[in-house]
């Protein structure tokens, strides 16, 4: 099929996510190989530093853009729409992708500088994808851009190649992707010989039977390796702890958006007829990783892991969201997602820049705010967040998604949530206590000045926590409406 000028206008963003593309690949070309070393003052660097600069520009520039789209109708024979949801999911993976290649231009900067280009176009790619997931409503559509999403995931995953940990942090995540595809395309298989067609809104075109229900199955085992939802999570922590920190920030939000983009898709506009068959296990699913994502995190000693592990439990907060299936779930999950990625983002870019003279361990940590109080400052801010500590996005997310949930009957889950939430801060004011209360361990090397772009990038999730927590309306009005608008009103 010939594309028209209407469906290339319907597929502006990703499009424009493209062009971004082949900007930061021109640009990697132009400029040498090897363009010398890192210079001072902190936050200048070498010259290939600008091509993170054009990436970053870029991916602004295309979320600025969003605001012109039009939400309003189909693409390729309605293969792709541009609607409001779709056009939320994409405002969440331009900003995660931003955020992602603007603190990453330090770290790449200094670890890898000869291969900043292909860290860059890689980041951007997978960025594409999410974009073009976000609207698809025909599954070999949806595959192509899942896998447009993920491929690049496994090689930025592998940037710290001469680090063992960094190998087998990549490679854990690799074998995972692959098998959650093959598992997904298993059941989409069922599904397609079901009802002989490929259109998810096709997908029960007459009662479910045993084989769609399979189907229904393997789909939601493949998309929970895919979210990292239990039991599908042990190569999250140990992907977290190998990969670069700015990567794991981008990877620990950006493709969860997009994998609840897929599932809202396939299981709210495809499968919703019967939800009877799929709504138990999936249930299931998120209480089992509410509990242990919370239980696995208590004991650890990690930052990295700590926050792999608290990203595991709200993982299973944002499954219940998505279950409860009503406008007001699924205008929650937006706003969670949104705050998620602010949150979660600014955590690792707090990681990232203590890890450049001390390890992720809680020791290290122990007195960091005698030494830099405006990071620890911005790292309480975001644990409080993770929290739910009023008054920060967090903190309205969890009780829109309670409220939520309670309204659809399922207060036995509530209460269990708000258990687990308490708890949850045993592990969270852990890190507080040993940056605040601890002394210093003995000769710890003090933290040199943070780079631009990565302060810049902090300071952007700060304001985004703290705006979301004093304005929450500004961004969960139009996520219900977004809702509305997928449900018909």
């Amino acid at each position: 099929m010939t594309p028209t000028a209407a469906d290339l206008a319907v597929l502006a963003v990703p499009l424009l996510v493209l062009a971004v593309a082949l900007a930061v690949f021109a640009v990697d070309l132009i400029l040498p190989l090897h363009a010398g070393r890192p210079v001072e003052p902190p936050g200048v660097g070498t010259v290939r530093r600008g091509v993170g600069a054009v990436a970053a520009l870029g991916l602004v520039g295309v979320l600025a853009a969003t605001w012109l789209v039009r939400a309003d109708g189909p693409a390729m024979g309605g293969a792709f729409v541009q609607d409001a949801y779709a056009l939320y999911l994409q405002r969440i993976a331009l900003l995660a992708g931003a955020l992602g290649v603007l603190g990453s231009i330090d770290h790449a900067d200094r670890r890898f500088p000869d291969r900043q280009g292909e860290y860059y176009l890689m980041l951007v790619l997978s960025v594409a994808g999410m974009t073009l997931l976000a609207g698809a409503r025909e599954l070999v559509l949806l595959v192509v851009a899942f896998e447009l999403m993920g491929i690049p995931l496994y090689v930025l995953a592998a940037m710290h190649k001469t680090e063992a940990e960094g190998v087998e942090g990549a490679l854990k995540l690799y074998l995972v992707g692959a098998v959650s595809t093959a598992i997904t395309l298993y059941g989409l298989s069922f599904l397609v010989a079901h009802a002989d067609s490929t259109r998810i809104a096709e997908l029960l075109a007459r009662e479910p039977t045993p084989m769609a229900v399979l189907g229904m199955a393997l789909v939601l085992a493949g998309m929970g390796f895919k979210v990292g939802a239990v039991p599908f999570h042990l190569w999250i922590p140990d992907t977290y702890q190998s990969a670069p920190a700015p990567f794991v920030a981008f990877l620990s939000v950006g493709p969860k958006a997009a994998g609840f983009a897929a599932l809202v898709r396939i299981f709210i506009e495809g499968l919703n007829a019967a939800r009877d068959a799929w709504w138990p296990v999936l249930l299931a699913i998120a209480v089992a990783t509410m509990v242990l994502g919370n239980l696995f995190a208590v004991p650890q000693r990690n930052v990295r892991r700590i926050l792999a592990f608290s990203g595991i439990s709200h993982i299973g907060l944002l499954l219940v969201a998505f279950g409860i299936g009503t406008a007001q779930g699924l205008g929650v999950l937006l706003f969670y997602l949104t705050a998620y990625t602010f949150t979660n983002m600014g955590a690792f870019f707090v990681v990232q820049a203590v890890g450049r003279t001390r390890s992720d361990d809680l020791d290290d940590w122990r007195g960091l705010a005698r030494q830099h109080p405006a990071l620890s400052l911005a790292m309480l801010i975001f644990l409080l967040s993770l929290g739910g500590i009023p008054f920060v996005a967090g903190f309205w997310a969890k009780l829109m998604l309670f409220w939520a949930a309670w309204e659809r009957g399922l207060g036995l889950v509530v209460f269990l949530g708000v258990a687990l939430a308490v708890l949850a801060l045993f592990y969270y004011l852990k890190v507080a206590r040993s940056i605040y209360i601890e002394a210093p361990a003995e000769g710890a090397e003090p933290l040199p000045p943070l780079g631009r772009p990565t302060a810049f990038a902090i300071a952007i999730a700060l304001a985004g926590v703290v705006g979301m927590g004093v304005v929450p309306g500004l961004f969960l009005d139009p996520a219900l409406a977004a809702a509305r608008a997928l449900l018909g009103g």
